[in-house]
């Protein structure tokens, strides 16, 4: 592909030229074979052991393997006026029948071993992906089941937020400050979901040079504010800036709940008619045994329906709120966030990284660096395709690769110009089974299964082809 893996590799430094050129190989095979195996990933047994002895070798590791990536994601933002910065965390499941992994933790049971990864994500306004721009991986030690409920709060309450795993919000925000340095010219937004909803998040310093960092969580519990006043009350009474339709899905009743203890009851799916509020607020800030904490001002936009069956949703920001138009472009731009639960489907579903057969946990992240870079090409190409329909397909595709997809699909020979990036998305995302429509688009997975048909197609182009 003209737009290549190889980009997002090269530059890459461990120290020993062997390793560098052996990355850039292995990028292209996964990125050929995102689904399948590393053995029917590789071509032949020695280019297998060679992968699995880069991913054993001491001097590689998961930062060195994305470092590339993260300079290049970096010129990209630099492109844009404005940029989301989407953080979350995922659970890595490596719970194996026999023999576990060396080195994987618990998860919230002893039964469950594996690790946790917490990426940060950068999309344009469109959903373009744009790749990621840092990343944290842990374990953990131990799960404390003994512990009462009352145990478990007065240790976290005499626990520095440096010691816990929320540290990762923050690290988050200190990382999002760096690259809104190194891109002057981008506001950088910091968005997180409920999750990320702790008050050193909002007193973490976002001054840059250029004042171009902000803030976007979505709010999961009740703030006191430097007035007495309830939040919740105070944007209610404010005037309604605009409404608008959302459709609401379907949820099926779950056994137990969340962690959080939400988002159990079932629901139908439904239209909601949501009115959008805003206003700012001053919080004070809660008690911590070790710090005093500063006050913090802030925006909050509330979403929430104008009749039954009531729900809302409170976002907590430091972009403007002066007119209409920014408080949509606030809502807008938090809807952005789901993009990052797709990018872990596509890493667990697509590229499969669970289900890397590995002894070590170390391997195993090594491997994941790796696949992070696939998933998000995946992602871009789906989403470029939607949103830059008409651009030439050479932009992504080498010609062997548009022409033997092409000739193999429609069953004729490949014409004299190339076909628009639409068309050629869609026609690799039916050799993944997608259905050809005009009112639907192709998702990940059917695209994933079929840039591996390309890869095959295009290689028997090469070789037996007009052009060969």
């Amino acid at each position: 592909m003209s737009v290549s893996i190889m980009d997002e590799v090269l530059g890459a430094n461990f120290g020993d030229k062997r390793l560098d050129k052996r990355l850039g190989t292995i990028a292209e095979e996964f990125d050929s074979h995102p689904n399948v195996s590393i053995p029917a990933a590789t071509t032949g047994r020695a280019e297998m052991e060679a992968a699995y002895r880069f991913f054993d070798n001491d001097k590689v590791t998961p930062d060195k393997i994305l470092e590339p990536h993260f300079q290049a994601t970096r010129k990209r933002i630099a492109e844009h006026d404005v940029v989301l910065l989407v953080q979350d965390t995922t659970e890595l499941d490596l719970t194996r029948p026999e023999q576990q992994v060396r080195g994987a933790g618990p998860m919230d049971s002893e039964a469950r071993r594996g690790a946790f990864l917490h990426p940060l994500e950068a999309f344009d306004l469109n959903a373009i992906p744009l790749g990621m721009v840092w990343q944290k991986s842990w374990t953990r030690d131990e799960v404390q089941t003994e512990l009462t409920k009352a145990e478990k709060n007065k240790k976290r309450k005499e626990t520095p937020i440096e010691e816990k795993e929320s540290i990762r919000w923050v690290e988050g925000i200190r990382a999002s400050r760096e690259v809104a340095k190194a891109c002057p010219g981008t506001t950088c937004v910091c968005v997180g979901d409920s999750e990320s909803d702790i008050y050193e998040l909002f007193s973490e310093s976002h001054e840059t040079p250029e004042n171009n960092l902000q803030l976007l969580v979505r709010a999961c519990q009740t703030r006191a504010t430097t007035d007495q006043s309830n939040w919740l009350d105070k944007v209610r009474a404010t005037p309604c800036l605009y409404t608008c339709s959302v459709d609401v899905s379907a949820r099926r009743a779950k056994i137990a709940p969340d962690k959080q203890g939400k988002r159990s009851k079932p629901r139908d799916a439904r239209v909601a008619e949501v009115e959008i509020r805003a206003t700012t607020v001053t919080l004070r800030p809660p008690p911590r045994f070790d710090r005093k904490l500063p006050e913090v001002t802030v925006n909050v936009v509330l979403v929430e329906e104008a009749d039954p069956p009531a729900g809302c949703g409170l976002l907590i920001t430091t972009m403007p709120i002066d007119t209409a138009e920014q408080v949509q472009e606030i809502v807008s731009a938090y809807c952005i966030r789901w993009q990052i639960e797709i990018f872990f489907k596509t890493l667990k579903t697509g590229c499969r990284v669970e289900q890397r057969q590995f002894e070590t946990i170390d391997r195993i992240l090594n491997c994941l660096a790796v696949y992070s870079i696939v998933a998000w090409r995946i992602m871009h190409l789906c989403r470029l395709g939607r949103e830059c329909p008409d651009l030439d397909c050479e932009v992504v595709f080498e010609p062997c690769e548009w022409k033997a997809v092409y000739t193999a699909i429609k069953r004729k020979d490949p014409p004299q110009t190339p076909p628009r990036l639409n068309e050629m998305i869609r026609l690799v995302a039916s050799l993944g089974g997608y259905v050809i429509r005009k009112s639907t688009h192709p998702g990940p997975q059917t695209l994933w299964i079929g840039l591996q048909r390309v890869h095959d197609l295009s290689t028997a182009w090469e070789a037996f082809g007009p052009d060969s």
